[in-house]
C-alpha cells in the first residue's frame, strides 16, 4: 500500500500556510482521542480493521498486513474516493494518518485517481502534535481575568473578543466552567490531547495577528477532566491580573441564571462532591435551598467556599489591579474596560 502515487509530503508549518480541507484518515478513536482542530476524519481503517492490521504486522510481518489492509479497504474504495470528491470545492486536500506512512499515502493515491492534488503531512498527526506543545514553550504577553465565582468573568472576556481583543476561551474549549458544577448543561469535554491542540490553535492564531496581549481567565490547572499545559499555566501564575469586583447580589443573580435551570439531582450531585469541602453545616444548607427549588440561597451557601479559594490563589499574583463593574453589563462593562485603557484593541 506504500508507494502508491507520487506525492511529496511536506513539512508542518509549510502545511499550514496551503489552503485546502484537512484530512485525518486515521481510525475515528485515534480522531477522537485528537486531531488537528477542523480536520475532517475519513478514516482508512475503522477500529476494529485497524487493530486486525497491526495484530497482522505484529505476528506475521509486513507483507502479510498490507495484504490484509488492501483485502479491507478495496470494498470501500467507492465510498472513500466520494468522500474526498464531496471536499473538492474546499480546494486541494492535505491528508495525514498518524506518522505519515501507508495510510496517508494510500488515500493520497486514491484522491490522485479522482484527479485530486492532495499534499501529506511529513511525520503525520505525530509532528502536528510535536508542533502543538511547542507553542506552550514559548513566551506569551498574557493577561489574567480575575475575579470572583459569579463575577461574569466569562461573558466579559467574550465581549471583549466581539470588540478584537486576543481571547483565548479556557472554559469554552475545555466545555467546562472550572468548578464541581461546571460541566452541567454542557456538552462532553474533549480529551486533554485535543484541548491542548486547540489551545496551541488559539494562542497561534493570535501570534499570527500580531496581539500584544492575550487574556486569558485565572483558573486551576485542571478545568474539568482537561489539563492546561504546565507551561503554559506556569506562564499565568505570573502573568498581570486584572481583578474584576462585583456586589454580591449580582453575582447571585448571576450563578441562578447559569445553574438554575439544571434541575435539583444535578445540583445536587455536584454539591454533594464538594461536601467536605463545603463542612456539614454548609452542605446541609445548600442541599435543603436545592430541594425547595431557592437556587439563591444554595448558591450563597457554596460561595463562602469558592471565594476562599480564590482569594488563596489571588494571593500568589505578583501584580494586580483592581475594578469594579457592579451594574453593568458585560458589553457595558468591556467598554469600560477599553475605555479606561485596562484593554488595548489593535487599529
Amino acid at each position: 500500500m506504500s508507494g502508491m502515487g507520487e506525492t511529496s509530503s511536506i513539512e508542518i508549518q509549510q502545511l499550514r500556510e496551503l489552503k485546502g480541507p484537512l484530512v485525518d484518515v486515521r481510525s475515528p478513536s485515534e480522531f477522537e482521542k485528537g486531531h488537528w482542530p477542523g480536520a475532517i476524519n475519513v478514516p482508512l481503517f475503522n477500529d476494529e480493521e485497524r487493530a486486525a492490521v497491526g495484530t497482522a504486522y505484529k505476528q506475521q510481518g509486513r507483507t502479510p498486513a498490507i495484504h490484509l489492509g488492501l483485502e479491507l479497504t478495496g470494498p470501500k474504495l467507492s465510498s472513500l474516493a466520494r468522500q474526498l470528491d464531496n471536499l473538492r470545492q474546499q480546494g486541494e486536500p492535505r491528508i495525514y494518518c498518524w506518522r505519515g506512512g501507508m495510510r496517508s499515502a494510500s488515500v493520497a493515491w486514491l484522491a490522485q485517481q479522482i484527479d485530486l492534488k492532495p499534499r501529506l503531512l511529513q511525520g503525520g498527526y505525530k509532528s502536528y502534535r510535536r508542533w502543538a506543545q511547542s507553542r506552550f514553550e514559548q513566551i506569551w504577553p498574557l493577561r489574567v481575568m480575575g475575579g470572583r465565582t459569579g463575577t461574569g468573568k466569562t461573558d466579559l472576556l467574550l465581549a471583549m473578543a466581539a470588540r478584537g481583543a486576543a481571547v483565548v476561551d479556557l472554559e469554552g474549549l475545555a466545555n467546562h466552567r472550572g468548578s464541581s458544577f461546571g460541566g452541567l448543561g454542557l456538552p462532553d469535554q474533549p480529551s486533554t490531547e485535543h484541548y491542548e491542540n486547540q489551545l496551541a490553535e488559539a494562542l497561534d492564531q493570535h501570534q499570527r495577528c500580531g496581539a500584544t496581549a492575550i487574556w486569558l481567565e485565572a483558573e486551576s490547572i485542571q478545568v474539568g477532566r482537561c489539563r492546561i499545559p504546565k507551561a503554559l499555566f506556569d506562564q499565568m501564575q505570573e502573568a498581570p491580573v486584572l481583578e474584576i469586583q462585583r456586589d454580591l447580589g449580582e453575582r447571585v443573580n448571576q450563578l441562578v441564571q447559569v445553574y438554575g435551570h439544571q434541575g435539583g439531582a444535578a445540583l445536587a450531585e455536584a454539591t454533594e462532591r464538594i461536601s467536605r469541602r463545603l463542612g456539614p453545616q454548609r452542605t446541609k444548607e445548600a442541599l435543603e435551598a436545592i430541594a425547595r427549588e431557592d437556587w439563591a440561597t444554595a448558591c450563597r451557601a457554596t460561595l463562602d467556599y469558592y471565594d476562599r479559594c480564590y482569594d488563596h490563589e489571588l494571593a500568589r499574583s505578583p501584580k494586580r489591579d483592581t475594578i469594579d463593574l457592579s451594574g453593568l453589563s458585560a458589553d457595558q462593562a468591556a467598554e469600560t474596560l477599553i475605555d479606561g485603557g485596562f484593554v488595548d484593541i489593535p487599529d
